[in-house]
């Protein structure tokens, strides 16, 4: 009978669950460095596509491109997932200034890259 009284108290009192931890939020600005980048190079006028991966640091030439992959960072697990990599670029055929900036993976409208012979995608950062 005693077993029984200290099962029905056991069962009756609420249950003690371990505390959940508050969930950990990135402010919207954070950024995660990674150590290398790919990036889809198109030639648009032999209309063809070439899939470069740089380690960050690290240049590579590319027709009469030449790319340096400067950083690459993703966004944090809790937060909508993009990628940018920032890009130092010039056209060894071109007067033109080159570029060197930041491109979003998931915008990649935004880069500023203007040649008229190539474009340069971010497929993402590891």
């Amino acid at each position: 009978m005693k077993h029984l009284v200290a099962l029905l108290l056991l069962l009756a009192a609420p249950a003690l669950a371990d505390p959940v931890p508050a969930p950990t939020i990135s402010p919207p600005d954070s950024w995660v460095p990674k150590q290398s980048g790919t990036l889809r190079v198109l030639n648009k006028l032999e209309s063809t596509v070439q899939t470069v991966t740089l380690k960050v640091g690290q240049s590579q030439n590319l027709q009469s491109l030449s790319i340096t992959l400067q950083a690459c960072e993703v966004r944090p697990p809790d937060l909508p997932q993009d990628a940018t990599a920032h890009l130092a670029v010039s056209n060894s055929q071109s007067d033109d200034p080159g570029f060197n900036g930041w491109i979003l993976q998931n915008e990649p409208a935004v880069n500023m890259l203007q040649d008229p012979v190539y474009d340069i995608q971010l497929a993402g950062c590891t």
